[in-house]
C-alpha cells in the first residue's frame, strides 16, 4: 500500500510515516518512480509505534525496543531492549515523581491565595457596609 492508504488506515499523518521511517521504526519498499510501498503488516507496526510514543517513549528508545519484536528468539536483543525498558519506566517514575512534587507546590499556592482572596473579599464587604 503506498503511504496515503497507510495514513489513512492508521490515522496517523504521512508526515509522521516519513519521520518513522527516517527514524529506523519503519521501512518501505520504493517503486521505480520512488513511491513508498507498505506492507499490510505495517498497519500493526505503525499501531505498536504510536503505542510506544503515546507511552512518553521518544525515538531512539524506540529504535532500541523494535529489535525485540522483529527478532523476538534473539537473547541479545532481548536483554538489551529489557535494560532500555527498564530505563525508560525509571525516567517515566522520575517524571512522575517531579509532576507530584509540582503539583503539591502548586496546591500550597492555591491555599494560600484562596486565603487572600477570602480576606480581600471580606475587607471590601466591610468597607462597603461602612459608606
Amino acid at each position: 500500500m503506498r503511504i496515503g492508504e497507510l495514513a489513512k488506515r492508521t490515522g496517523v499523518s504521512p508526515r509522521s510515516l516519513r519521520y518513522y521511517e527516517d527514524q529506523g521504526l519503519l521501512t518501505s519498499a520504493r517503486s521505480d518512480a520512488g513511491q513508498r510501498h507498505y506492507s499490510d503488516a505495517a498497519v500493526q507496526r505503525v499501531s505498536l509505534i504510536r503505542q510506544l510514543f503515546d507511552a512518553g517513549m521518544p525515538s531512539r528508545v524506540i529504535a532500541t525496543v523494535l529489535p525485540c519484536v522483529d527478532i523476538p528468539g534473539d537473547l541479545g536483543v532481548a536483554e538489551e531492549t529489557f535494560t532500555a525498558m527498564m530505563r525508560e519506566r525509571d525516567r517515566i517514575d522520575s517524571d512522575i515523581a517531579h509532576l507530584t512534587e509540582t503539583r503539591d507546590a502548586l496546591d500550597v499556592l492555591i491555599m494560600a491565595n484562596s486565603r487572600h482572596r477570602a480576606k480581600l473579599s471580606t475587607g471590601q464587604e466591610a468597607a462597603a457596609r461602612s459608606t
